[in-house]
């Protein structure tokens, strides 16, 4: 399939936009993590099995917060006003790590989402990751905001202190889990409702993920919306890390600071599991009412 690629920059809205050359009528914004855009490769993948993607930039661009912290999810509303403009009439939202973070909230706060993709996602809404527009990272913030108000946030642990490896990467999945230890009721609170929302959810989590707990965190999430009655697909492999690998993705560039966990075959494996059902919903498939929990578990 032919696509077409248009670098989107100025004003209020910066990144890559790529479609196919016929069109389509289902669209998807995609949100990098919190370590650098990199979406270019995911939304031509899209593009290339009949979608229009938009892949935004949402931090540290020019008039952008240098930092997560407490970026408007209006932000990405935005995104969806793009995708719509092109001609997009089935709006959905494919997030990596704090970008899943936001696109599950953008599944709940903006009722034009029909689907959330959500890959190594949280189950709360987290601190700030770096400064805001003010240039501090200190008081501890709320990543989010909505209509101006912070969204409930979980400060993280002053007093952590990351394990020593004799690779010299570093582990953050213990600072999340004593993170919320230490802070119960905010715990609680930041909880991210997604038995709120009607979008159809698939959520993607490796076991090995040694970046935060985003395994034991999918199935919260999909928990919550079992109690509600709400159909969620939940794609998880237990050998997995932070970073699942879309069939026809290249393998992750190793990193030279975190400690991802998993192996790029495991990442690719859960990639290739959770690929159909992704299709599924960001075109528009619809799950069974009479099956609201969907799980596709692949060997640890």
């Amino acid at each position: 399939m032919d696509i077409v690629e248009q670098e989107i920059t100025g004003g209020a809205l910066e990144g890559v936009l790529v479609r196919p050359a016929a069109g389509s009528r289902a669209g998807v914004l995609v949100l990098h993590g919190s370590y650098g855009p990199g979406t270019l490769e995911r939304c031509r993948l899209l593009a290339h099995a009949g979608l229009v993607a938009f892949g935004m930039r949402w931090y540290g661009g020019e008039g952008q917060a240098p930092g997560i912290c407490e970026i408007p999810v209006e932000t990405f509303s935005r995104g969806l006003d793009l995708l719509q403009s092109e001609g997009a009439e089935r709006l959905s939202v494919l997030g990596l790590s704090k970008g899943a973070e936001a696109a599950l909230w953008l599944s709940i706060l903006d009722q034009r989402t029909a689907a959330a993709v959500a890959l190594s996602p949280p189950s709360v809404t987290w601190a700030n990751l770096g400064p805001g527009t003010d240039g501090r990272n200190r008081p501890w913030r709320s990543s989010w905001t909505w209509q101006g108000e912070p969204l409930p946030f979980v400060p993280r642990d002053e007093t952590w202190e990351p394990e020593q490896r004799e690779d010299g990467l570093v582990s953050l999945r213990s600072w999340y889990e004593r993170s919320g230890e230490l802070y119960p009721d905010q715990y609680k609170a930041a909880a991210i409702p997604v038995e709120t929302t009607t979008a159809q959810l698939v959520l993607v989590a490796g076991g090995d993920d040694r970046t935060w707990p985003s395994h034991s965190s999918a199935r919260a999430l999909r928990d919550r919306r079992l109690a509600a009655g709400l159909p969620t697909v939940l794609i998880e492999r237990h050998a997995a890390g932070h970073r699942p690998r879309l069939p026809g993705e290249a393998p992750a560039s190793p990193s030279t600071h975190l400690h991802y966990g998993g192996t790029d075959a495991d990442d690719l494996a859960l990639g290739e599991a959770a690929w159909p059902h992704i299709l599924d919903a960001l075109r528009g498939a619809e799950t069974s009412p009479a099956s609201p929990r969907q799980d596709t578990s692949t060997g640890s």
